[in-house]
Formats: C-alpha cells, sequence, structure tokens
C-alpha cells in the first residue's frame, strides 16, 4: 500500500465578531443582472455577494450604436435617489489568494481561482449551504478564468503551471489540457489572461505573445507577436474575429483574427494596463485599467478609424486598479484595500466641450461621428461631484494613439511613468501644435458609494515563547495574540471575551510593529511547534507531525483558571495541548462511538459473527507448560519469545529529567514503540541521582538505555530483569497439562529439526542455557503436529491478509477493533473495557478555544508543488464531521487522540562542562577528571544544582522538609553572569553562552548553609589566590 502524502493540520484565528466584508485587497469581479448582486473575490480567500439594490436589467444607452438625444454627461438610467449596497453574504472558499472569479449556467454557479492551486465551484443560491467544491487542481498558482457565455456548463483555467485547462461543471472533471509550456519548446508558459468566445480561446503571459487556440481540440490556431511586457488581460468579441490585449507595456492593442496582425496600438496609458472589460458584443466600447489607478473609458462607435474614437478618464484610483467592471450605469474598481468603491458612468454620447479651433481641425482632418450639439440653454444636469456637467470637459479626454488627432494632456510626470515599465521605450503623448497643454483632472475625483471592508493582517512575530504573537493590520494597528487561547482581546467585547475564556491580551495602538517587539519579547529559547502566517489577513497556524510536538513548556508557567495538581518540574507538550483540544468533539464522537461498538460486539458474541467462514466450533490444541508472560511480574515472562513492537522504543510523554556523562556509550537494542498513555512520574520524583560510579556498576537490562539525565531516569527495583529471572521449576499445574501432553519421540525430532531451521534462519539459539529454562521445562515442551501446525498457520496468513488497516485515522480505529475481536476470541464471557484513552487534564490542561475556528487538514502535493485541502470545518461542527475525518486525517493524528502516542523523535540535548568556582567546592567529576555532562534543552538550572548538592556532600536518609532547597544555597554561574534557577539549557546557550561548543558552567556557594568538608576546599582555594597575587601583583576575579 502507498504511503499516504505527508498532511499538515491548521487553524485560522477568528479575526473579530463584526460585518462581513473582505479583510485585504480584491483581484475579481462578476455581476448578477437579474438578481442585481455584485460577486467579489479577494486576497483574504473569502467569496462575497452584494445586494446593489439597482436595476441592471434596462439596456445601457452605450450599448446602443444608435445615437440618442442624451442631454445629461452621466448615463440616463443612473438613479436620481442613492441606492445603497449592502452585505448579503461570503464564504472563505480558499486558504490563499482568489485571483479570479466567473459566472456560469445561468448565473446559478460561481468559479473562482486561487493560488492555492484550486479552482472551485460556489452555488450562492443553493438550498442547502455548503462550501464550495473543488472541480480542478493546478500545480501552481491558478491566475485566471473563462467562461464561453454565461450559460456555458464548462469554464477554462489558466496559471504558472504552463497549463489550460478546461473543467465540466457537472461533475465530470477536466475536459481538456493544453501543455503551453510545450508549445514551440519556450521555457516560458505561465497564463496570466484568458479569453474564449465560441470556438476561440486566447491567452497571453510574461512571454508577451498572445496565443489562440481551439478549445474543442486543444491545438493552436495561430499566434499574435507584438506587446513588449506581460499580457495581463485579453478580450474577444461575439463574432471571434477581433481581440483585444491589455500589457504591462502601456498598451493596449486590437488584433484581427481574419488578418492575423496588429491592428492598432492605443497609447492612453501611461502604465502597465491591468485589466480590461466591456460589454459592447463588438468591443466597441471598453473600459481599461492600470497600476497608477487610472480608469479609463473607449468609445468608437460610429468611427471609420479607431484613432477617431473617444477616451476619456472616468476616475482615478489611490492604488493599482486590479480589476473593473461596469452595470447600470455604475462602475466597481478592486484595488489592494479591502474596500470596493462605485463610480457613476460617463456617457460617451455627448458633446464634448472643445474650442472652435479644435473642432474646425477635427472635422476637417477626419470623418468624425456625428454628436448631439448642445442646446442653447441646457437644462440642469446631475451634479457629478458635486459639479452640473452637460459635456465632457477637456481635460478628462485621453490621446488614444500617438496618431489622435484629439488635444493632448499632461497626464503624469515622464519619470514617475517610466519608473513602473522599464521595458516600454513609449513616450507619453506630446502635443499637437498649435494647442495648449492642460493636465489631466479625472471625470470623478470622489466615488458614489464605498463598499468598505475589514481590517486584515499584513505582517507578524513571533515571540520567543513560541506563543504569543504580535501581529500588524491594513489600519496600522499593532495587536497581541495568544496562540494557545486563540484569540485577542481587543477584538472582542468584554462579554463576548468572557465567553471564549481569553487570556488578557491587549492593543499597543497605531505603532511600528519593531517598536513593540523589544518591548513584550522575553528571553527564553522554545522550539517551534508550529508556523504562523498572515497571507489571508487572518493568523493562521499550521502544524507538522515533524515538528508540532517538539515545544514544550512548564506547567508551572501556565495561568490557568482552575488550580490542577502538576508533578514537579512537569512539562506540558503545546502541540499535543492545542491538537487535544481543537479536536475535542470528534474524540468524544469517537468514545460514544466506540461504546457503541463494544455493546454491539458483545452482544452478538454467540452469534458467529466474530468466526471465519466453515471456522470448527472447537479446536483443542496442547496447553504448555511455560508460565504464562500475564503471570510475570515484570510484564514479559522470559520463557516465551518477546514480540517486538515495530523496533522503536519510545520515550515516555514527560521524560524524566536527568543528566549523563557525554560520552560515548554501547548502543543497546531498543525494544518497542508503545508510549504510555498514563503520565509516568520522573525519576526525580521517586529516586535519587545515584552517582555515576554507581550507574556504571549496575547491571542494565536488555531493553534499558544508558544513563541520561533528562531521557532516562533509574529503573525502579520493581522492574529491573535480571538474567536470572526465569522460574526453575513451573507449577504443578503446568506439570499435570505436560505430562499429560508430552510429545512423542518422532515429535521431539521434527521440533528439533524445525528449531535447527529456525535457529539458521535467524541466527540465534534457542538453547535453555541462554533462555534460562530448566531441563524439566525443556523436557515438557509440547509441539503441535505438523498438520495442526500448516492449518494454523493457513489461519493465521488469510487473518492477516483480512486485518489490513488503512493509513489513515480510520486505520488507528480499525486496529482498536481488531484488539476487542481478539479479546473477545479469547475471553467471550468477560466484558470489554475501552482502549480509546485520550489524555487526561493533569497531561493537558482545558482550553476553551472558539467555537467559529477554522481547522483546516492539508496535503502535500509533491507533483504540484503545492499543498491542497482535503478537509475544513470549525470546532464546533468536527464531531459531526467524524465520518469523514475518519477518512482524510493522519494517523498520527488517530494515535495522539485516541492513544495519547506522539511520534517518536530524538530528545536535543546540550552538552556542557560544570566545575567548582575557583575550587572552592568539591568538584562534581569523575575519577579520571572529566566533568562535561549532556542534558535535554528544556533541563532547568535549579535541576543541575540539585545534582551539584547530591554529589558534594551526602544527603539525609529522611529529608527535612524546611531544608533549604539547592538553588537557595548553591548558584550557578555562566558568562560572570548568575543564572536565575528557572533558566533552562536551552535559554542558557542561546541568550547568555551565545556560541557554540560545550557550555561552561560554575557553581559556588552564596553562604546561607554550612557545606560538609567545604572548608578544606575554600582554604585551599585562598591559598591558591594568595600565592597568584604575590607572584603577579593583582588577583583573579570571577
Amino acid at each position: 500500500m502507498a504511503r499516504k502524502a505527508r498532511q499538515r493540520i491548521s487553524y485560522v484565528l477568528p479575526l473579530a465578531n463584526s460585518l462581513g466584508g473582505h479583510r485585504l485587497g480584491v483581484n475579481g469581479f462578476a455581476v448578477d443582472r437579474n438578481q442585481s448582486i455584485l460577486y467579489s473575490g479577494g486576497r483574504d480567500g473569502l467569496l462575497c455577494a452584494w445586494d446593489l439594490d439597482l436595476n441592471l436589467l434596462d439596456e445601457p444607452a452605450f450599448i446602443s450604436d444608435t445615437v440618442a438625444s442624451h442631454e445629461n454627461v452621466l448615463l440616463k438610467n443612473t438613479p436620481s435617489t442613492p441606492r445603497w449596497s449592502f452585505f448579503r453574504r461570503q464564504v472563505q472558499a480558499h486558504t490563499h489568494w482568489v485571483n479570479d472569479i466567473v459566472l456560469a449556467q445561468g448565473n446559478s454557479a460561481l468559479i473562482s481561482a486561487s493560488s492555492d492551486l484550486t479552482v472551485k465551484l460556489w452555488r450562492p443560491h443553493a438550498e442547502e449551504r455548503s462550501l464550495p467544491q473543488t472541480i480542478g487542481l493546478h500545480s501552481d498558482y491558478v491566475k485566471c478564468l473563462a467562461s464561453p457565455s454565461p450559460h456555458a456548463d464548462w469554464v477554462a483555467s489558466g496559471g504558472l503551471d504552463h497549463k489550460i485547462l478546461l473543467w465540466d461543471l457537472n461533475g465530470s472533471g477536466e475536459r481538456l489540457k493544453i501543455n503551453v509550456g510545450e508549445e514551440g519548446n519556450t521555457a516560458k508558459g505561465s497564463v496570466y489572461a484568458l479569453s474564449v468566445r465560441g470556438s476561440i480561446l486566447a491567452s497571453g503571459g510574461p512571454e508577451s505573445i498572445v496565443r489562440v487556440w481551439d478549445p474543442r481540440s486543444g491545438k493552436r490556431i495561430t499566434k499574435f507577436v507584438g506587446h513588449t511586457d506581460n499580457i495581463r488581460a485579453i478580450l474577444i468579441n461575439q463574432d471571434g474575429d477581433k481581440i483585444i490585449t491589455a500589457s504591462s507595456d502601456q498598451t493596449v492593442k486590437v488584433w484581427s483574427v481574419t488578418a492575423g496582425r496588429c491592428m492598432h496600438t492605443l497609447t492612453m496609458h501611461n502604465d502597465s494596463v491591468w485589466s480590461l472589460y466591456a460589454e459592447h458584443p463588438q468591443l466597441s466600447v471598453f473600459y481599461s485599467t492600470d497600476r497608477s489607478g487610472l480608469v479609463a473609458k473607449t468609445d468608437v462607435r460610429g468611427s471609420s478609424d479607431l484613432d477617431a474614437g473617444l477616451c476619456v478618464a472616468v476616475c482615478q484610483e489611490n492604488a493599482g486598479v486590479n480589476k473593473a467592471i461596469s452595470a447600470g450605469g455604475y462602475i466597481w474598481t478592486a484595488t489592494s484595500s479591502s474596500s470596493i468603491n462605485r463610480w457613476k458612468d460617463i456617457n460617451t454620447q455627448v458633446e464634448l466641450q472643445t474650442s472652435d479651433h479644435y473642432r474646425h481641425q477635427r472635422v476637417a482632418s477626419l470623418v468624425s461621428r456625428p454628436r448631439v450639439p448642445s442646446p442653447s440653454q441646457p437644462p440642469t444636469s446631475t451634479p457629478a461631484n458635486g459639479i452640473a456637467r452637460t459635456q465632457i470637459p477637456p481635460t478628462c479626454v485621453l490621446r488614444l494613439s500617438n496618431t489622435a488627432p484629439y488635444f493632448a494632456t499632461n497626464s503624469r510626470d515622464q519619470d514617475t511613468a517610466s519608473l513602473f515599465s522599464a521595458t516600454s521605450t513609449r513616450k507619453t503623448s506630446e502635443l499637437i501644435t498649435g494647442h495648449d497643454t492642460v493636465d489631466l483632472v479625472p471625470f470623478h475625483t470622489l466615488p458614489d458609494e464605498s463598499i468598505e471592508g475589514q481590517n486584515g493582517l499584513t505582517k507578524h512575530v513571533m515571540l520567543n515563547d513560541r506563543k504569543r504573537v504580535l501581529t500588524l493590520d491594513t489600519a496600522g494597528e499593532v495587536m497581541m495574540w495568544d496562540l494557545l487561547q486563540a484569540c485577542g482581546l481587543s477584538l472582542y467585547s468584554s462579554a463576548f471575551a468572557n465567553q471564549l475564556q481569553c487570556i488578557p491580551v491587549k492593543s499597543f495602538g497605531k505603532r511600528h510593529l519593531e517598536d513593540v517587539t523589544p518591548e513584550v519579547n522575553t528571553t527564553e529559547s522554545v522550539a517551534n511547534w508550529c508556523v504562523v502566517d498572515t497571507r489571508t489577513g487572518r493568523l493562521q497556524c499550521m502544524l507538522e507531525e515533524n515538528y508540532c510536538f517538539d515545544a514544550e513548556m512548564y506547567a508551572d508557567e501556565l495561568e490557568l483558571e482552575e488550580a490542577i495538581d502538576f508533578r514537579e518540574d512537569q512539562r506540558i507538550n503545546l502541540g499535543k495541548w492545542v491538537l487535544r483540544y481543537l479536536f475535542a468533539d470528534l474524540i468524544d464522537e469517537e468514545i460514544r462511538r466506540d461504546e457503541a461498538y463494544r455493546k454491539w460486539l458483545f452482544e452478538n458474541r454467540t452469534q458467529g459473527r466474530l468466526q471465519r467462514t466453515n471456522a470448527p466450533r472447537s479446536i483443542q490444541v496442547p496447553s504448555s507448560s511455560f508460565p504464562k508472560w500475564q503471570d510475570s511480574p515484570i510484564g514479559l515472562g522470559l520463557g516465551t519469545t518477546p514480540r517486538a513492537l515495530n523496533g522503536i522504543q519510545r520515550p515516555p510523554n514527560t521524560p524524566g529529567l536527568s543528566i549523563g556523562v557525554a560520552t560515548p556509550a554501547i548502543p543497546v537494542p531498543l525494544l518497542g514503540t508503545h508510549m504510555e498513555n498514563h503520565l509516568p512520574t520522573t525519576a526525580e520524583e521517586e529516586y535519587e541521582l545515584e552517582k555515576r560510579n554507581s550507574q556504571q556498576s549496575r547491571p542494565r537490562s536488555s531493553n534499558e538505555k544508558p544513563a541520561d539525565y533528562f531521557s532516562a531516569g533509574l529503573v525502579p527495583p520493581s522492574t529491573e530483569i535480571s538474567s536470572e529471572g526465569a522460574p526453575s521449576t513451573p507449577s504443578e499445574d503446568h506439570e499435570d497439562r505436560a505430562a499429560i501432553n508430552s510429545p512423542t519421540a518422532e515429535e521431539k525430532d521434527r521440533a528439533k529439526e524445525l528449531s535447527s531451521s529456525l535457529a539458521k534462519k535467524f541466527r540465534m539459539s534457542f538453547g535453555s542455557k541462554k533462555l534460562g529454562r530448566s531441563p524439566v521445562v525443556e523436557a515438557q515442551k509440547p509441539v503441535v503436529p505438523d498438520e495442526k501446525s500448516e492449518v494454523s498457520e493457513s489461519s493465521r496468513s488469510s487473518e492477516h491478509k483480512e486485518k489490513v488497516v488503512e493509513d489513515s485515522f480510520y486505520g488507528v480505529i480499525q486496529k482498536i477493533r481488531y484488539a476487542y475481536e481478539e479479546q473477545l476470541q479469547a475471553e467471550p464471557s468477560e466484558p470489554l473495557t475501552s482502549s480509546v484513552e485520550p489524555s487526561l487534564p493533569n497531561d493537558t490542561p482545558v482550553l476553551k478555544l472558539p467555537p467559529m475556528i477554522t481547522v483546516t487538514i492539508q496535503e502535500d502535493r509533491p507533483d504540484s508543488g503545492g499543498v491542497a485541502d482535503v478537509f475544513r470545518g470549525t470546532i464546533a461542527n468536527l464531531g459531526a464531521e467524524a465520518d469523514r475525518l475518519e477518512t482524510v486525517a493522519p494517523t498520527w493524528l488517530g494515535d495522539l487522540l485516541l492513544h495519547n502516542q506522539i511520534p517518536f523523535k530524538e530528545t536535543i540535548k546540550v552538552s556542557f562542562v560544570l566545575q567548582p568556582f575557583q575550587d572552592r567546592l568539591p568538584s562534581i567529576a569523575s575519577s579520571d577528571g572529566n566533568s562535561r555532562l549532556n542534558a535535554n534543552r528544556m533541563l532547568r538550572a535549579r535541576k543541575i544544582l540539585a545534582y551539584v548538592a547530591e554529589r558534594i556532600e551526602p544527603q539525609p536518609e529522611q529529608p527535612d522538609p524546611i531544608a533549604l532547597r539547592p538553588e537557595d544555597y548553591l548558584e550557578l554561574y555562566c558568562q560572570n553572569q548568575i543564572v536565575p534557577p528557572l533558566t533552562t539549557l536551552a535559554t542558557l546557550r542561546t541568550h547568555v553562552w551565545k556560541g557554540g561548543g560545550d557550555v561552561m558552567l560554575y557553581y559556588k556557594a552564596n553562604g546561607r548553609k554550612q557545606i560538609l568538608h567545604a572548608e578544606q576546599y575554600e582554604k585551599a582555594a585562598d591559598e591558591r589566590q594568595s600565592n597568584y597575587s604575590a607572584e603577579t601583583g593583582s588577583s583573579r576575579a570571577f
């Protein structure tokens, strides 16, 4: 069975209990004219729906090619009374930027393309509100979408993976794949822009080539070369014979498909052109936007030449316009801001406000389309930004191209414009001889309406304690978050915060993030256990198997509402703690299902459901004279061969705090991978630390690791395994059974041959001496006949094949249920006890997390170079999603939640040298002078002082409860700095030692307690100090 791809679990902290809307910039628009709904997709991964409260079904005046008498420069169907948009609905569709959206299937389906590699379909009008479903997957960012018509049942998507993919919207998956990168063997092939109409599909990208494809066969029809920079937007007319493209080279080009060449190059923009939009079937009226924020409207209806058309600067945004869309006499613009602005559209049918000289020159030079003359007494028109206008002022007009007769405007500074596009050599429009230069003033200076967005997070800093994060939002406010409590206090009302049990974190106001960080950071060194990201405007924490269990914190550092009796120096695993309560509802559901399954299994134990087909009712198997392993006081007798438990010995949940000599040790075989479900006691709680010479002389069992002060404490006497541990005389009951079932001589010979062959195969001996068996036991060993052995092996083989478990969360449940079945077959009358044992509150204290936190399970896709979501839900509904989670969740999560087991990982240790300061106290070094030790990086300084105290003076047999602790009368120094007792070795190395190699530590007495035999060391040290001062004339200082 192929191993499952690596998976990660992430949770997103809720921003605020506020109204809906985008948190970051908006990248895409789609409008439903029938329902008067505007859809938007943003960089926060959201899809939002807005009710416009407008009549969008009336045909706008500019759609018709006939010229009507329009006295107002604004479109006639612009309502005189204000109409305000309001929030309708939103859905967190993606975990990365939404780059484009499009409506299809009669506006009933909204398709979105995202940088999370997915193409998703959302049905906002469905009766059952469900999350968007993934209909396609790319191997890199998906940048654009295109639909052939509003009622089409397929869409095309293009991305940075050099592919154009056609997706069926009815669930059939991929229809067609076009490998753009293979075409012409070009190294470039990313798709930034797509458009499709009828049997024509056009694509563009960074190689500045417009490629035209047949969407039915995927073959290339032609290509157009002419742009000098990235192609950002493409339009195709209804007949499929004209294509308009926009590029970062600051030009808009018009191509003829039939002629196969560029017909016109429009230069009305002085910056990178980012988007195009048109409703006119022949593209005679279209809108274009650029990086400087300019929105231009071009109207070439009734003109024999494109240069005779009209281009008007509608409005100027404060940032680059990613997308613009027009409907109902309005224009909506999307920028890097979370707000959406609505502008009134301009009626380009009205007369231009120009001088007589220019009007005469224009009429004489070109056959222009007729314009409606201004009436002698123009009626009062609807004000545009407070100004009543019946003509388009010359300051709003843009020159379409370098050959256009329109008067020029100083649209932007030439130096500033050249900075945006270094590849373009086109100059700013120059003046026409005989006309004065005018400054460009867009028709609208203020939007008609602004749909306000929310403040999203843009930057973050993880503090040294690895549980607090500082963030900066789009409003410039610095906030502090606690990842273990999953909220920021100032984002919620006080009542809401009390409900969520948030700990006190605060807002620092509008300040620089770099200024706040030193004020709140601490000198700690904690291993990284999660990756924090703010790319969608929210704080997202991602946990992976290989690092999420690395960080620990001491239980006495927690601020808990309920007092819990922790052990001394007990540590809490941060990743385990968070995961335990993220999936608390799932654990409760699995406990309920486990109880129901055990009940059902026990009630049906007599109905033969647990037996294989045609199995005999009973099989007589000769009993063994060996003691059962259950009868052994250590849980595993030496009378039988121990079964391996996957070949790995895992440490307990909270390893013992033990110090070991940092010298090479003889490797010892490791047995088993089982991890205790309870919290084991540390070595310091039950046993005193032995001296090294006693540890070296003490016999070590086969499954015992070398002495290590942090990862392995001393083995209790009750669990020591002696080589003489096998019973020398079996019980009387065993002797009777062995006598009855004693094998014949022929069976003994067969058993001897079998034993010999197995011994050669596995290179091991089954002799009685190495197993510690007595001759009596060896002589009474029963042997099963060959026929029964074959049947038994066959049944075991078939049973093994049937009991193949899945590599997922459900595989852990399968193992539990198989164990129930085996237990019930062995002892049918005994009730089944639950094997689901999650961690207890004294191991993982209760966390009260907000129920609206989003939990996501993602899977690595090595072939696609990214990750894909396989599950998304909230904490509140994880229990209801148990069936789906069992299928997609990883195995290690099941082991953690149901067995309280974490994956094995080698403990990170720190080596240090421990010496007395100026030899004023006895040395702890061994007889060979070795004082180099190592211990877990989380070992506290007070444990080192306790280690020193045990070795420099004898400990009393009966501890005095009021006696001073070692940290009260001993001090530890590093780099001439006193080390606080609660400082860990990791913090010591990172913030005090600040270097490589072994950490040098010195211990000394502070005089609060008289240490036995210390006088002679003090006297010798004073003598050495005096001699040194006499020789050098100076004294040494610590």
